[in-house]
């Protein structure tokens, strides 16, 4: 299917790895410039290579914390001309009310939820004077599927899902699209780290969390570019009548009982 994105220009936070990186990929695969961002500069060096390797874009980096809005502020005044925006960055903690103290739950909300939220109050503002543009919010499963052990990632979520579906029903009053994608268990680095807490808590040894895989759908984790394709469609004029909603990419699980 011809996507129609070829020239445009996309920017994606966290997307030096995982579903970042996946999404700036798919995204340059159908022809779209794109501009990388996340805190190491030494990833995001590599990102571009792959990319450049691959595909014949042009490609940006950025090696920013979100968590700070000064650095939201630069990107908008550097790239206000944007067509996509990919909202990505971010890893909350997992643990219980007790686990999590408030430095840490401050912390991760700073870049993922706050975070986002600052990235879309100044790219929307800078494509609604342009009437075209297209928010794609990367948030989570656990927004949908509360758990108790994730309750910093679960709340985060649940607030960034209600963002999205509010901001997107409003969106086309002023010509542009948001939405957002639930990821469910994504084979990503974060992944193991809070799949490891998980084994740690419940059978005594961390080193023993891939024996907590086996209860996923089809018996495997999702891959990134599994989430990367859908960002590229919804990005596209194919999905041109898609606002203010959440598309679920967890191969049924949240249908079908606990996984974990």
């Amino acid at each position: 299917m011809e996507l129609h994105l070829r020239g445009k220009t996309a920017l994606i936070t966290g997307a030096s790895k995982g579903i970042g990186y996946a999404s700036a990929e798919a995204l340059a695969e159908e022809g779209v410039n794109v501009i990388l961002v996340s805190r190491t500069q030494a990833d995001l060096e590599a990102a571009r290579a792959r990319i450049a390797a691959r595909c014949n874009v042009g490609t940006e980096i950025h090696a920013y914390d979100l968590a700070d809005s000064r650095n939201v502020d630069r990107l908008a005044e550097q790239h206000a001309g944007i067509d996509i925006l990919v909202n990505n960055a971010g890893a909350i903690p997992g643990g219980n009310l007790q686990e999590v103290d408030e430095a840490r739950w401050r912390e991760a909300w700073d870049l993922k939820v706050y975070g986002y939220i600052n990235m879309c109050r100044r790219f929307y503002a800078l494509m609604k004077q342009r009437g075209h543009g297209t928010i794609i919010n990367i948030l989570g499963m656990a927004g949908e599927r509360m758990d108790a052990g994730y309750i910093a990632g679960s709340t985060g979520n649940a607030g960034l899902m209600a963002f999205t579906k509010t901001l997107g029903g409003g969106a086309s009053n002023d010509g542009l699209r948001v939405v957002g994608i639930n990821p469910g268990a994504i084979a990503t680095d974060r992944l193991v780290t809070i799949m490891k807490k998980r084994a740690q808590d419940r059978l005594g040894d961390a080193n023993r969390w891939e024996e907590l895989m086996a209860p996923l759908p089809f018996g495997r984790a999702g891959k990134p570019e599994e989430i990367g394709w859908m960002v590229a469609f919804l990005a596209s004029d194919r999905s041109a009548y898609t606002s203010g909603t959440i598309i679920t990419i967890d191969g049924g699980g949240a249908n079908r009982g606990p996984m974990f």
